[in-house]
């Protein structure tokens, strides 16, 4: 689920500025997050009815696997938050728009940092494009690979992994990560459906054949289907890089998120407990989380966040001297922004400057 913007250049060797402003920025895909807790952490009397939702959410032992050779926790209250947004498109979902992918893509990677005090968040969004050292990581089959340079981040979950994921993050940032949630896009289909449709302010006109999604300029209500293929197109928006991709995401899922607001669904039972159904059978998280009571219990821990005091800051990065397609973290900026998540310090604004979008 998506980012810092630049008008319409890519991630991927296309030069360009970020147009976008101050305020749209702020809330981010970090309404991955929020749009859970919304759905997920009613409580009183609608928490009984989630109960039976249990089964839903996958779980996976991120502690277990990754053993005690990790980054120390922070030293305040504050947490870490590891979000990806994948792409599955193999089995049924093959049958939606965009046709049939093997495997699945994190095409949304967040580190979502809440400081002590949870009244704020920050979400730093890595590109999938930045190259990487990956470290040794573990198989489907129990066999490890050797760690390996030069790696595109996004390559990592395909072949090795949530955990991979997980563990090449603390590698390169230092950065511990508390829990790692994970939410497959396709969920969303059943979820907007439900809700009757999302409406989103369509920039420009969208006439994409690989997607399938031929939309006009405007306000347009879009279905689950026409969802998907909105988080999906690249091809048929700006100059057809990751990037524009990447600001769909973020637009989409701030317009759901207003959707649900907007429509109150807590207060009503039945619908809520469709929408959380929904959810939960697109959610995998970490082994802490992998139930409704300690998922909605950490959800009420965050009401205290105000939408207003997130922002969404991409990892400081350049373009690879070797490699223009590819970009690399931007330093000293990134070891800034890393610092401060550590340290649970305020972010200097030096650290949220990115040379390949010109700054």
């Amino acid at each position: 689920m998506s980012q810092d913007t630049r008008t319409p250049e890519a991630v991927g060797g296309r030069r360009g500025t970020d147009a976008r402003p101050r305020k749209r920025r702020k809330t981010g895909r970090i309404v991955l997050l929020t749009l859970l807790v919304l759905v997920l952490a009613g409580g009183g009397a609608l928490y009984w009815a989630y109960s039976s939702l249990d089964g839903n959410i996958k779980g996976v032992d991120i502690d277990k696997a990754l053993g005690d050779d990790r980054p120390e926790r922070l030293p305040t209250s504050g947490q870490n938050l590891l979000v990806l947004g994948s792409d599955s498109r193999a089995g049924d979902n093959g049958d939606l728009v965009g046709g049939a992918v093997g495997g699945g893509r994190a095409d949304t990677t967040l580190v979502v940092h809440v400081p002590e005090g949870r009244t704020e968040a920050v979400a730093v969004s890595i590109p999938r494009d930045t190259l990487v050292t990956r470290p040794e990581c573990a198989r489907a089959d129990g066999t490890t690979t050797p760690s390996a340079q030069r790696v595109m981040f996004n390559s990592i979950y395909a072949q090795y992994g949530p955990t991979c994921v997980v563990k090449t993050v603390e590698a390169m940032s230092g950065v511990r990560l508390d829990h790692f949630l994970e939410i497959d896009f396709a969920g969303f289909k059943d979820l907007v459906d439900t809700i009757g449709g999302v409406t989103v302010d369509v920039k420009q006109p969208i006439d994409d054949k690989h997607s399938g999604l031929h939309l006009e300029a405007g306000p347009q209500k879009l279905d689950g289907t026409q969802s998907l293929a909105f988080v999906r197109t690249r091809h048929g928006v700006g100059d057809g890089s990751d990037l524009g991709r990447i600001t769909l995401q973020q637009q989409f899922l701030t317009s759901l998120l207003t959707e649900v607001k907007k429509q109150d669904l807590l207060g009503s039972p039945a619908k809520s407990y469709k929408i959380a159904d929904s959810a939960t059978k697109a959610l995998t998280t970490d082994s802490e989380l992998a139930s409704l009571s300690a998922l909605s219990e950490f959800g009420r821990s965050l009401n205290g966040v105000d939408p207003q005091n997130m922002e969404t800051i991409m990892l400081p990065v350049a373009y690879d001297k070797k490699d223009p397609n590819r970009v690399v973290p931007a330093e000293p900026n990134a070891s800034q922004l890393w610092k401060a998540i550590r340290e649970d310090a305020e972010i200097p604004e030096s650290a949220k400057k990115s040379p390949a979008t010109g700054g």
